[in-house]
């Protein structure tokens, strides 16, 4: 929380500063490139503490079924490695993606804003209100949590058991309501009339309220797919029960599946709801095709109003994970008399196995709740890149004024774009996929050819570092690739065709969208069955826990690396994109197209490179080369 609070402060303490202190001309550029480097903190973050956690994570757990070990043994080498992933994939991570996510989305606005709002006086009163409510929304965060914090202690305090899921859920649900209700005071004061209309800001208020309530909703539907107690991951168990691992993977990817048919409907209806409200003379305020658009960047800004929430919630995960890694680790229940010292020194009856049973179970529920965060962050990537989408639409249009037939399935090179995004999404989850399978490859070999099982009580300091540099190498290898490839892709397709490139990007987003959100909760849901299996079933070490165990791994990258490093890419390249795409028009007009072609073929080379050399760069030698 207090994470989230200083991140959100921070950016809206540099926004501000953009706004007030930088000459008008470079204020515009400024916001893009404070944005652009945020999504490149944000991407290599995401990218590089994806990979590096996934294979730390698969390498260790594989163990439990070479050598028939218990998780987070302490003689394992890996098990160091997956605590320092769940800090830099699982905790570092999220907390670089929420703030790259809410400064890209108040960028989109502000630009949105500048070109589509022709009027000074309601551009100032608009980017004023829009400061006002993020301030509101961090308010409202921080008064929840607090609240929150009071009830759950009333209502567990003093328990021996609860649903760690509960108090996580009032939290988010606490903070909706009461971000929804500041949102319509504040804005009643803020903006009472906006272009001598008196019932604008009702209506604004309300737009932003459909994401807020978007906000507590996804997770809510999230929990269908991945919950310890959702039918969909029970179904997985089942399976594996009579079926193995194929069975059960097969069960989450149907869960995966689903759950995409879910959230996208639950999306489109609450942008829907924004739009339609649009017809109620938002329009007037702007020019009049922008209104629909100005509404979708207002429910992703709606999404947002939780931030500090969302960072908390995602955070509880790896924080769970590693207060289970730290208490096997500690080897405690083989120190002797140790239960008699307790006693003694701090009063305490210590029931050990009642413990391990209650961090498992609060690992299931940082689970749930590490899956909930992801289509929220990537639900708000995709719409306010629609927002930016628009603003480039904007500029290359001259304020749709000339070359909106281009904007149409009729124009080929549109068409044409839009078939292209997909081909980029699907590369794009291969080559994060093979870094893991690769790195994680690396990490089995070293674990296998040095674990000592006899006559030791934890593994050396030497092979667990070893460990962390095999995952750090090949976290680092698929970065490099991979973000090497998506910058020139981004330069070739915008100097390729300007209107190419806007398909391209429609396309990226929603091809991304579904990709990301089917990867995460496909991944969430063959977590949580393994988690039923230990802390439920109690059968740790059964071929059904094999079963789960080889489900989890599958579904390691999907849902921390593949499906989480979207957000940033769709994001960086719809960004980036503004910049290269008025560069190409610019060329064109001063040089002609040729000069423009020749770049757009060199950049492509350079990206394909990269992307050939994502696979058979990274591939797993078997000649010792490594």
């Amino acid at each position: 929380m207090s994470i989230g609070m200083m991140l959100i402060s921070v950016e809206l303490l540099m926004m501000l500063f953009i706004l007030l202190f930088i000459p008008g001309d470079y204020a515009g550029p400024c916001f893009i490139g404070f944005a652009i480097g945020e999504s490149l903190g944000a991407a290599a973050l995401r990218i590089a503490g994806g990979s590096f956690t996934k294979i730390a994570d698969i390498g260790s757990d594989l163990m439990k079924i070479v050598f028939k070990i218990k998780e987070d043994d302490a003689r394992n080498p890996g098990v160091i490695a997956d605590c320092t992933g769940d800090n830099a994939g699982d905790s570092v991570g999220p907390s670089a993606d929420g703030f790259e996510t809410y400064g890209v989305t108040g960028v989109a606005l502000i630009t949105f804003i500048l070109l589509a709002v022709k009027d000074p006086t309601i551009q100032v009163q608009l980017l004023v209100w829009i400061f006002v409510m993020r301030i509101v929304m961090l308010i409202a965060s921080a008064a929840a949590y607090f609240l929150n914090g009071i009830i759950a202690k009333a209502r567990y305090g003093n328990a021996d058991e609860m649903n760690y899921e509960a108090p996580l859920t009032s939290l988010v649900w606490i903070t909706s309501i009461v971000s929804i209700a500041l949102t319509y005071a504040i804005s009643s004061v803020i903006i009472p009339t906006i272009g001598g209309d008196t019932t604008q800001w009702w209506k604004l208020a309300s737009i932003i309220s459909c994401g807020t309530l978007a906000g507590a909703i996804i997770p809510e539907l999230v929990k269908v797919f991945t919950s310890t107690e959702s039918r969909h991951v029970r179904e997985v168990v089942t399976s594996a029960q009579e079926g193995g691992a194929s069975l059960g993977i097969l069960s989450g990817f149907v869960a995966g599946n689903f759950s995409a048919y879910y959230l996208g409907l639950a999306m489109v209806t609450l942008m829907a709801t924004g739009y339609l409200i649009t017809g109620y003379g938002l329009a007037n305020l702007m020019i009049a095709a922008a209104a629909p658009v100005f509404a979708f960047g207002l429910v992703a800004f709606g999404f947002l109003g939780m931030g500090p929430v969302t960072i908390a919630v995602d955070s509880y995960g790896p924080v769970t994970d590693n207060a289970q890694s730290v208490y096997e680790l500690s080897l405690i229940e083989h120190v002797p008399n140790i239960k008699a010292e307790l006693k003694r020194d701090f009063n305490i009856d210590v029931n050990f196995e009642k413990a391990k049973d209650m961090l498992e179970a609060n690992d299931g529920a940082g689970n749930t709740f590490k899956a909930t965060a992801k289509p929220v962050l990537i639900g708000t990537a995709v719409v306010g890149a629609t927002t930016m989408i628009f603003s480039i639409i904007m500029a290359l249009t001259h304020g749709l004024t000339a070359n909106v037939d281009k904007l149409s399935l009729l124009h080929a090179p549109f068409m044409l774009g839009l078939i292209t995004g997909g081909a980029m999404i699907y590369w794009f989850t291969g080559a994060s996929t093979q870094a893991v399978t690769t790195g994680a490859y690396r990490a089995v070999e070293f674990i296998k050819a040095n674990i000592k099982l006899e006559g030791v009580e934890r593994a050396s300091v030497a092979d667990s570092k070893k460990v962390v540099e095999i995952c750090t190498k090949y976290a680092q290898k698929g970065m490099i690739n991979i973000f090497i490839a998506v910058f020139f892709a981004t330069l070739a397709f915008a100097f390729l065709e300007p209107f190419f490139f806007i398909g391209y990007l429609i396309s990226i987003a929603i091809f991304g969208l579904y990709q990301a959100i089917f990867m995460a909760n496909a991944g969430g849901a063959w977590d949580n069955a393994k988690k039923i299996v230990e802390v439920e079933l109690k059968q740790k070490g059964t071929p059904l826990h094999d079963a789960t165990v080889v489900g989890d791994t599958v579904g390691d990258p999907f849902k921390d690396t593949s499906s989480v490093a979207l957000n940033p890419v769709i994001k960086f390249t719809t960004l980036f994109g503004l910049l290269a795409v008025e560069l190409a028009v610019q060329l064109t007009a001063t040089q002609g197209s040729g000069l423009t072609h020749l770049l757009a073929a060199v950049f492509f080379v350079v990206s394909f490179t990269f992307v050939y050399r994502s696979f058979y760069g990274m591939r797993i030698r078997t000649d010792g080369a490594h």
